[in-house]
């Protein structure tokens, strides 16, 4: 399995300007030469196991922050935008992208925010008719790309919000029923909480908070907490939106909504009483969803956002799929990056979970940078409540390193020890560098092709 060497000289710069230390005195209480730190924070030297300890006895620093973050995400991110063809050869190699990705972050955002406007431009322009009489500035940015990269480089946790739904939730730290606390403070407002036999979910009408009784119990519970939070905690989740800089007021309100969704899922599944239930039922999703009267996806996609600093979790992707294999949510505390546009590696056990419903799918995987995983896939078909109510279908993939999956109850009988037992699969056709792939769409960028007029395989070129 591949080991990959720690650079962390961002993290380090960062840490040592928030204490207002001078490289020498850094240095010292670190045990190390001022040459030494100053070559690790231009990462020109990996961070050694004598720093990472001195770091977390000296300053009380959560080490797991060094191997976290954006570095990976915008490394993944670079490679996908590299791989347009504007780009033809002029795509730099691996290492320049990583420390580019380390050491101007900023710079590196900048770049995916300008090829992403490219992008989107070019799109519409192939597609003249459909863009003709539109807003010229909507046509330079999606504000739903906006909002879900604001979520993406969050690392999906919004501390104040997720401890405001925490306090919710468990006032004087004893967990309550949110959904019983959630009608006593709509009613202190005012707002009577109602359950009808409507066809959607609706939100305050008249002083009446009307929720389906066709939607499921979770969805009913989830949508509630989302209302409170809109009512309750408006100051709070415009502070969060000021934070977030967005381009248009059409993303602001998209994001507002994201918001408010974060606090219902954090409310409904409180951060220590969840994290706490998932180590003792190792994370077993169907106990966590009966306890909590969750959704299995709303279980899976919680378990990927206990990322508190000092009080974390398992780190886990979180990925949902529809029938046409486009990811519609993602998230990944791992190493594990998504394409930011088009699906998922079809060799990836989500896109099996369609054919087997009500069930869960294990796959020992490993990603061709030789980091091994332990992934689960499974349906989460939406009934409409009605016999002209159409389903929404979807399948979810969660996962996390195979030097957690102890702590799974999916890993029992499994043998991750096997090499043999690992499916090989990858990010994106695009930017996957495996050449004996049977499922291959496109070639890899960064790789010359080899044509044989004369000799044909699974694919009509060969990776050189």
């Amino acid at each position: 399995m591949a080991t990959q060497k720690l650079y962390a000289g961002l993290k380090l710069r960062e840490t040592r300007g928030r204490l207002g230390l001078t490289q020498k005195i850094f240095a010292e209480r670190l045990g190390v030469s001022l040459p030494y730190l100053n070559q690790m924070e231009n990462n020109h030297r990996p961070v050694s196991a004598g720093v990472v300890l001195a770091l977390a006895g000296e300053f009380g620093l959560d080490v797991t922050e060094l191997s976290t973050g954006d570095a990976e995400r915008l490394v993944s991110d670079m490679r996908e935008a590299l791989a347009d063809p504007v780009f033809a050869d002029a795509a730099p190699p691996l290492a320049d992208l990583r420390l580019a990705a380390s050491n101007a972050p900023a710079l590196v955002r900048a770049f995916l925010e300008l090829h992403r406007a490219y992008r989107q431009t070019h799109e519409r322009l192939a597609s003249l008719d459909d863009a003709l009489g539109r807003d010229e500035a909507a046509a330079l940015t999606s504000p739903w790309e906006e909002v879900r990269d604001f979520f993406h480089y969050c690392d999906n946790y919004l501390d104040a919000v997720d401890r405001a739904a925490e306090r919710f939730s468990c006032p004087d730290r004893k967990r309550v029923d949110p959904v019983v606390h959630a009608a006593e403070l709509l009613r202190s407002r005012g707002i009577e909480l109602q359950f009808c036999d409507i066809d959607a979910l609706r939100s305050q009408i008249g002083g009446r908070l009307m929720i389906s009784t066709r939607a499921a119990s979770a969805t009913q519970r989830f949508q509630v907490l989302h209302q409170v939070a809109l009512t309750t905690q408006d100051d709070l989740l415009e502070a969060t939106l000021d934070l977030g800089r967005f381009q248009s007021d059409t993303s602001r309100a998209i994001a507002k909504i994201g918001l408010a969704n974060y606090f219902a899922g954090a409310a409904l599944l409180p951060y220590r009483a969840f994290l706490e239930a998932a180590q003792e039922t190792r994370h077993d999703l169907e106990r966590l969803a009966d306890r909590f009267g969750a959704s299995i996806e709303q279980v899976a996609h919680r378990l990927s956002t206990l990322q508190r600093p000092g009080a974390k979790g398992v780190p886990f992707y979180f990925v949902r799929v529809d029938q046409a294999g486009t990811i519609t949510k993602r998230h990944s505390a791992t190493r594990l990056q998504f394409a930011r546009f088009g699906g998922a590696c079809p060799l990836w056990n989500v896109h099996q979970a369609f054919e087997t419903p009500g069930r869960f799918l294990r796959q020992l995987a490993e990603t061709p940078d030789g980091v091994r995983y332990l992934s689960l896939a499974r349906d989460v078909s939406k009934p409409g409540g009605s016999f002209h109510a159409p389903i929404r279908r979807y399948a979810i993939g969660l996962g996390c390193e195979v030097s957690h999956a102890a702590q799974l109850v999916y890993a029992d009988d499994l043998d991750p020890s096997n090499p043999r037992a690992y499916e090989p699969i990858g990010i994106s056709c695009r930017i996957c560098e495996r050449k004996d792939c049977h499922q291959r769409s496109v070639p890899p960028l960064e790789r010359r092709l080899r044509v044989d007029p004369g000799r044909r395989g699974l694919l009509p070129y060969e990776i050189a």
